[in-house]
């Protein structure tokens, strides 16, 4: 028979709740499957013997990563037969509020997100885990069931995946949205010369469709097919002229949120190094939006 939570039961849950979303979310890449497993946390957490549990904090940890773990098994094989590039559901206008982890635990940008999907579940969860949650290896190795030497090789292995893949010089957040509404005037007047001054030789763009709306399928590499990709998009589709635009701040990035006339949502998000755009991300795929409101 399942028993009343106590207010200080539920007032010690409620105090993890968005650090435990924000690591869910690293974990899986969507906000919607996060929050469903935080809410299957709580109720395990409901229904514990709160006198057992020392340290809620780790307990909930190891509750969200093993959920997260199990769940990361079918999301892989829903993976194999995505169509498509695969981009993390967009956290539009918010971030995960965490004071005790450090500016890590603060970084769910796109591109980190991308790097945490090539590593492996294990992986992911033992850098989660000890570098953003601030587990130490022991408690890593009770959460993943490995031994403690094996969890800081995961861990390592995470990081150099991860160091690799950050850039090195990235533009302060008030010179990113400089930047971004720089290519929305250029984009929108066809300032061809302005966007390609702004954009780096190696700037990669993104967007995922999801196989639901009209979307490059690979990432598209390189400032001069770039610019065709984009010149290709503004030629074809006269619509955009009727876009309704705002300001947004995407997975930390800035961004925009866009309306259609028919009500169908995209967001757009940069990434800048030195001053120049080094990655667009483009978000279509209507299930990944249903969250996101104009």
């Amino acid at each position: 028979m399942t028993t009343m939570a106590s207010p200080s039961h539920v007032a010690d849950f409620v105090a993890h709740r968005h650090t435990l979303t924000g690591l869910a979310y690293r974990m899986l890449g969507s906000r919607a499957e996060a929050e469903d497993v935080v809410q299957d946390a709580y109720l395990r957490w409901h229904n514990v013997d709160r006198a057992a549990i020392e340290e809620p904090r780790g307990y909930l940890a190891t509750v969200v990563t093993r959920l997260c773990l199990d769940r990361m098994k079918s999301a892989r094989a829903r993976r194999e037969f995505y169509v498509g590039q695969w981009l993390p559901e967009p956290v539009v206008d918010e971030a995960f509020d965490d004071e005790t982890a450090g500016d890590l635990a603060h970084d769910i940008t796109i591109a980190l997100m991308l790097v945490l999907e090539r590593l492996s579940p294990l992986e992911r969860a033992s850098f989660l885990l000890h570098d953003v949650f601030g587990l130490d290896f022991a408690e890593v190795s009770h959460a993943l069931g490995r031994s403690e030497a094996a969890c800081r090789q995961l861990g390592a292995r995470a990081r150099e995946h991860i160091a690799a893949g950050r850039p090195r010089f990235p533009t302060s957040s008030e010179g990113g949205r400089r930047l971004a509404a720089a290519f929305h005037q250029a984009a929108t007047s066809g300032d061809a010369q302005a966007l390609t001054e702004m954009l780096s030789q190696d700037v990669v763009l993104y967007s995922d469709g999801g196989g639901k709306r009209l979307a490059a399928l690979k990432p598209i590499l390189g400032r001069e097919k770039v610019l065709r990709f984009l010149d290709g998009v503004s030629r074809k589709n006269a619509s955009l002229a009727t876009l309704k635009v705002r300001d947004a701040t995407i997975n930390g990035l800035p961004g925009f949120v866009l309306r259609g006339e028919d009500g169908a949502i995209d967001t757009i998000a940069f990434e800048s190094d030195d001053g120049h755009i080094t990655a667009i991300y483009i978000m279509r795929n209507p299930d990944k939006l249903r969250h996101v409101r104009f």
